[in-house]
């Protein structure tokens, strides 16, 4: 049988339609008409006045960082429970990471230790908060404290495009937001990211440093050190169609996520991620918790199991402050986080995974844990 994959891409044949499209205009550079037609789709789902596509979410929040002036010696709030590039940025421009536990609830940034390091930390500057496997954090707490110690917000809404919170849009709650199209992600372009903002100075600055901060003369210009992190048309193209399909997605992965909880959540051990509110994630990843001293079961044994049938499933991300690179990072908090990352994995979620394979990784999750405890 063929292998089972986390998240793998959903190609159409209008992807491909047009993809082919782009290329026969000849606009295949990193502008065209592929990519304006993107960012305005992008920035209308996200209720933003402005959008920039970038060659990856990374890039977009380095570029986020540096239009807050983010530099050596500030220190920026990120939460650990999250995949390094939500920190690396940071470090790419002399700053320093503070890392922030989970919550319970939603497994996101807790907001009331984020305001115990806003309290006592003079150094912060930018808070990042992260909407993790595709459901929001609890913005309006969130929100409350950086205006309360007037620091701005980044949302770094990469896994949760199309999710809402309390009505609003992720990626719209920031003063800057960022989506990112890896080949994992509800939709994509193979790689790439967009940036965006109300703030249209901000995305402009943004869009002159990523296309090498070229002034605009005849002859090239540069009076800033500039990147080349601009999308390519091609992509863009691939992105375009890709988003007429979001809303299905989301209901295909949505669906995944409620069968594996109906079916497997009786079984000794395991607990589904919280769902604070049904109708808002985007469902990106189905994520769950195997607790051994509930099952004879563990949860790399049950990684494992599932590999053993071509099955892939992962453990949840591995907290930032466990990190040999960031070890030496402030914290606050932690036991949330390192519970989550030693009983959490992920389970195949794609929205084209098919219901017969949906039943495969069921089966192999009951056979697994019926098994240990027999």
């Amino acid at each position: 049988m063929p292998r089972i994959y986390l998240s793998p891409p959903d190609i159409s044949a209008r992807d491909h339609a047009s993809v082919d499209a782009v290329l026969s205009s000849n606009w295949v550079a990193p502008v065209g008409p592929a990519l304006d037609a993107f960012e305005t789709l992008v920035a209308q789902r996200a209720e933003r006045s402005h959008a920039v596509a970038l060659n990856s979410g990374t890039a977009a929040l380095h570029l986020a960082l540096q239009v807050l002036g983010i530099g050596p010696g500030d220190a920026v709030a990120c939460p650990t429970l999250t995949f390094a590039a939500s920190a690396n940025p940071i470090c790419y421009l002399g700053a320093e990471p503070v890392f922030i536990d989970s919550e319970p609830r939603t497994w996101n940034m807790d907001p009331e230790l984020l305001r115990q390091a806003l309290q006592e930390r003079n150094d912060l500057k930018a808070v990042i908060v992260v909407h993790l496997y595709g459901q929001c954090a609890e913005m309006d707490a969130i929100l409350q404290f950086c205006e309360e110690f007037g620091l701005p917000l980044i949302e770094d809404a990469a896994e949760a495009l199309g999710a809402r919170y309390r009505g609003r849009p992720a990626g719209s709650m920031g003063a800057l937001s960022f989506f990112s199209f890896n080949g994992n992600k509800i939709i994509t372009t193979s790689g790439g990211g967009m940036l965006l903002s109300n703030d249209a100075a901000a995305i402009e600055r943004a869009r002159y440093l990523a296309t090498q901060a070229r002034e605009p003369t005849r002859h090239y210009e540069h009076k800033a050190i500039g990147y080349n992190y601009r999308m390519s048309n091609v992509l863009a193209g691939l992105g375009q169609s890709q988003m007429t399909d979001l809303d299905r997605r989301i209901i295909a992965r949505r669906a995944h996520f409620e069968a594996y909880r109906d079916a497997l959540s009786d079984l000794p051990g395991i607990e589904f991620m919280p769902i604070a509110e049904p109708d808002a994630p985007n469902y990106w990843l189905s994520c769950m918790t195997l607790h051994p001293d509930e099952s004879a079961c563990s949860r790399d044994d049950l990684i494992e199991a599932l590999e053993a049938v071509d099955i892939e499933a992962r453990p949840l991300w591995k907290p930032l402050h466990l990190q040999p690179i960031f070890q030496k990072c402030a914290l606050y908090g932690g036991p949330v986080a390192e519970t989550l990352f030693d009983s959490g994995l992920c389970l195949p979620s794609g929205s084209s995974l098919s219901g017969d394979e949906r039943a495969r990784v069921i089966d192999t999750i009951q056979a697994c844990i019926q098994d240990a405890t027999t």
